[in-house]
């Protein structure tokens, strides 16, 4: 009897560096390397994070991410950042990182963090954060965080992927293009159509 056993994770570097090669039309998962006689030190920086986000949206917050297509020189080194700026009773709605185990970290402010376990048990994991408190999110999970407190929040976030991905649950399910018909939506959450039609216009 025979057995066989794989282990896989995101390969090793080869290389000191692999800065992304935008203009590249070499089709791999990630970005093409530039050539290293073109690297530059512009190509490890970004400017941002210090400025407050625009929070006058629906949700009340704002992502400033700091990812490869911000830092070419994070192409291949499996970390990336953000900063998520919340008005008072703003949010980061419920989403997920398809690639990307995400910690946070409170600079400002308090929040209402958590994240729900998968089927069959969706167990919500949840916890009020103040400043400098840290809080994990498991990769792949549905999470979300909500500002807590009566001023302007700020968090960090640190996340294992040069591009994590987000799929905002609500855009993903109501604002898909062209839209997930009426009756299957209705089915899948247990109301009426006249209900899902009333959904999808917010989206």
């Amino acid at each position: 009897m025979a057995c066989s056993r794989a282990i896989a994770s995101d390969p090793s570097l080869l290389q000191d560096v692999c800065v992304a090669d935008k203009t590249s039309p070499v089709l791999v998962n990630g970005f093409a390397c530039k050539d290293t006689k073109d690297v530059a030190a512009e190509d490890f920086f970004f400017s941002g994070l210090h400025k407050v986000g625009n929070t006058s949206n629906k949700q009340g917050s704002a992502v400033t991410a700091a990812n490869v297509a911000q830092i070419p020189g994070l192409n291949t080194m499996g970390i990336s950042l953000a900063r998520i700026d919340y008005a008072p009773n703003g949010m980061n709605p419920p989403h997920t990182h398809p690639r990307a185990t995400e910690i946070l970290t409170v600079l400002k402010g308090s929040l209402f963090v958590g994240f729900v376990t998968s089927n069959p048990n969706n167990t919500l994991i949840s916890k009020v954060l103040n400043e400098g408190d840290v809080f994990v999110f498991p990769k792949g999970l549905v999470h979300f965080q909500f500002n807590y407190g009566t001023g302007n929040a700020v968090a960090l976030a640190a996340l294992s992927s040069q591009n994590p991905g987000v799929i905002t649950i609500g855009n993903t399910v109501f604002g898909s293009k062209p839209s997930i018909s009426n009756n299957i939506l209705a089915k899948a959450f247990q109301v009426n159509a006249a209900t899902v039609d009333l959904i999808q216009a917010q989206f």
